[in-house]
């Protein structure tokens, strides 16, 4: 069966599949799930490929009032200074005195942010089944007051890996796909085939929906978010074997729910039975703008001990060949 399978199969496949915590291949211990796929020779072949004097930036920019889930009541990022040159002449904080807090500026800040906020990678504690996360790690044994003791942000390691984009409205001649929008199979196939591009294990995935051009407008950018179905789900994860799966909205996955008595299916899919990490609001315009579709994703998230979810800087830089053609052209 090539890569260009049915589309009804899968369908069918997520329609039939009952919903279960997953037991991770690597072991009882293991925290990680499909980031165990990146070995050492994986991802030194990966870096040997790369045009290391161009790199794209893959982050958004954080700033007062930008987009962030509220659905669920969680807090806007805030930014907020603590300490300004007027200011430190006036409070004299530091006791220096007048005359020095004049010559000598200080300017200082502070933030706060849900953890699922900006560019970030979502760990296998954000969702889970019955109380149990992925590899049976559970509510009543593994968290605390302080946070998840397993699979917490602190266990994601530095993602180096091949990389590629997905660009969905480019492949069906529009700039952005429409509200509502469930990704399916087929405008997975559609758009690699058109970008002569084929996925491999290992992969970090990322499915471009246009989305990114209301990035300044939180209200449009956060309303009826396109984002990805069950099936095509399904598809990536166990016919194409993606290591991690990121996408650049923040949504990520299409509502309403396929799935009855579950209100986010393809995130406990992933996360929770499959072991497949997600990235959400990963900002792929500059990528899709200079047409690179396959490049080195390298990415580390902060090390937030025991959080469901970690701020993440990621970059691409583009493969040798593939840079080389696209400036011919």
């Amino acid at each position: 069966m090539n890569i260009l399978l049915s589309a009804a199969l899968y369908v069918a496949l997520n329609s039939t599949s009952p919903q279960f915590v997953g037991t991770s291949p690597w072991g009882e211990s293991d925290e990680i799930g499909r980031l165990n796929m990146m070995t050492p020779q994986r991802k030194a072949d990966v870096m040997a490929r790369v045009d290391a004097s161009h790199v794209y930036d893959l982050s958004v920019e954080y700033f007062v009032g930008m987009p962030s889930w509220q659905a669920a009541g969680d807090p806007h990022y805030q930014f907020w200074m603590t300490h300004t040159p007027r200011g430190a002449v006036t409070d004299n904080v530091l006791e220096m005195g007048k005359d020095i807090n004049r010559h000598v500026s200080y300017s200082g800040s502070a933030f706060s942010m849900y953890s699922h906020t900006g560019t970030h990678i979502d760990t296998f504690s954000h969702f889970g089944l019955n109380g149990q996360i992925y590899n049976h790690f559970s509510a009543d044994n593994h968290l605390g007051d302080k946070g998840w003791q397993r699979s917490g942000a602190e266990t994601i390691p530095p993602i180096v890996a091949r990389g590629v984009l997905i660009d969905l409205p480019k492949s069906k001649g529009i700039e952005m796909l429409p509200d509502n929008y469930r990704i399916t199979v087929s405008d997975i196939q559609a758009a690699l085939l058109s970008q002569n591009v084929a996925l491999e294990e290992g992969d970090v995935v990322l499915l471009r929906t246009g989305r990114m051009k209301n990035y300044e407008d939180a209200a449009q950018f956060m309303m009826n978010s396109p984002g990805l179905g069950m099936a095509a789900a399904r598809f990536l994860a166990e016919k194409s074997k993606a290591m991690v799966i990121g996408a650049d909205n923040l949504s990520f996955e299409a509502f309403p729910s396929e799935v009855e008595g579950n209100y986010v299916p393809v995130h406990t899919y992933l996360l929770t039975q499959i072991g497949v990490p997600i990235m959400e609001l990963v900002n792929l315009e500059s990528l899709a703008a200079s047409e690179v579709y396959e490049f080195a994703f390298v990415g580390s998230s902060l090390k937030l001990r025991g959080a469901d979810a970690a701020p993440l800087r990621p970059i691409a830089f583009p493969f040798k060949a593939t840079f080389g053609e696209q400036k011919e052209n």
